[in-house]
């Protein structure tokens, strides 16, 4: 009797799904900050971030490769802390927030990248655009507790795009040559996350 209990006991454990050693983890919004960095007039470099963003990280405690990352940020969130420039960037010249409120990041493939670095493969979905674009993850950090009990992990993320490639085409010409906007979009999160 004792064989057959320790046999169904290991086969339950054995066909245990992967989900049942992942965590569920709430992207904290007022501790992090979805980023960005364009060339400005070819000679110097305006920064902004998304003030409004959400989402779930699914990481795998025991596959790390086997997590998953759901992102959405509110395109009329930008700010740039220029409010002319950011109703600009609000309109269909750039983001046309009225038609596309929302951008959003849904991995596809995690792969290690080095000692506590990954790569995150993912679709982005932006101006009604979607590409496949690679984060590059520092993180995620160790576990810590708050002092309200809540446990939390960090990780920092980075990539690069070609606006272009979104149907974000608007330029101006400058006299001296050159455009008025750049082309190349460097994006940094920042995130710290919370424990379900």
């Amino acid at each position: 009797m004792k064989r057959i209990i320790a046999s169904i006991a290991t086969i339950a454990a054995l066909s245990l799904p992967a989900f049942a050693f992942a965590s569920t983890w709430t992207i904290d919004p007022d501790h992090s900050n979805v980023g960005f960095k364009v060339r400005h007039l070819m000679v110097s470099n305006v920064k902004g971030n998304f003030d409004k963003h959400s989402g779930t990280v699914e990481i795998n405690d025991k596959d790390i490769t086997k997590s998953k990352v759901n992102v959405s940020i509110d395109t009329a969130s930008i700010n740039t802390n220029v409010q002319k420039r950011d109703e600009h960037l609000r309109s269909a010249d750039f983001f046309d927030v009225a038609k596309y409120p929302t951008m959003t990041f849904v991995s596809k493939k995690v792969a290690k990248n080095g000692k506590d670095k990954l790569k995150v493969t993912g679709d982005l979905t932006l101006h009604g655009v979607t590409k496949q674009v690679v984060l590059n993850v520092e993180g995620p950090t160790k576990e810590s507790k708050d002092p309200w009990g809540n446990i939390r992990k960090g990780a920092t993320a980075a990539t690069k795009i070609n606006r272009k490639d979104f149907g974000l085409v608007w330029n101006a010409a400058l006299e001296t040559g050159g455009v008025a906007v750049g082309d190349e979009i460097a994006i940094t999160l920042e995130i710290e996350m919370i424990k379900k």
